[in-house]
């Protein structure tokens, strides 16, 4: 599981060092092709390849009939891109993607449990900080680790 924030530097080629926390837990698994995409064009999520498999797999039977697998398809795809890490604990974000979510200079690197998400961190510190977390929504959230607690 990936979790916790590491903040990282992105080279002038384009290249990010993965966090060695990050790293550890993927060479504990011989993970060297990951899946780089964004839904959203305003952060990266990275995927290990398999993982990124079993959400094609998942919405491979719905990709003619549901508008909405079509446009996350589209999106996914535009930004995507199948990358392996370097020997260095490198990869590559794809252009296009470092260019709309300004992935540039200081990042944060962000485990969100089934993947890393790459964000520009003065742009993540000023969204954070207008989105605070309402009492709706704590106890939304309240509610399902109760859930988890009772298990």
């Amino acid at each position: 599981m990936f979790r916790g924030n590491h903040p990282a530097r992105i080279e002038e080629s384009g290249r990010l060092k993965l966090p060695v926390p990050f790293k550890q837990l993927l060479d504990a698994d011989n993970v060297t092709d990951l899946y780089v995409t964004s839904e959203d064009g305003q952060r990266a999520k990275i995927w290990t390849l398999k993982a990124w498999e079993q959400i094609e797999a998942n919405l491979a039977p719905h990709t003619t009939m549901n508008e909405a697998v079509e446009k996350y398809l589209d999106m996914t795809s535009y930004y995507g891109q199948q990358v392996k890490i370097d020997a260095q604990g490198r990869i590559v974000l794809p252009q296009i993607l470092r260019e709309a979510a300004k992935l540039e200079g200081e990042l944060v690197v962000m485990g969100k449990i089934t993947y890393l998400q790459v964000v520009n961190k003065s742009q993540f510190a000023q969204d954070l900080a207008a989105r605070a977390i309402s009492p709706d929504e704590r106890k939304s959230v309240g509610a399902i680790l109760a859930q988890v607690t009772k298990n």
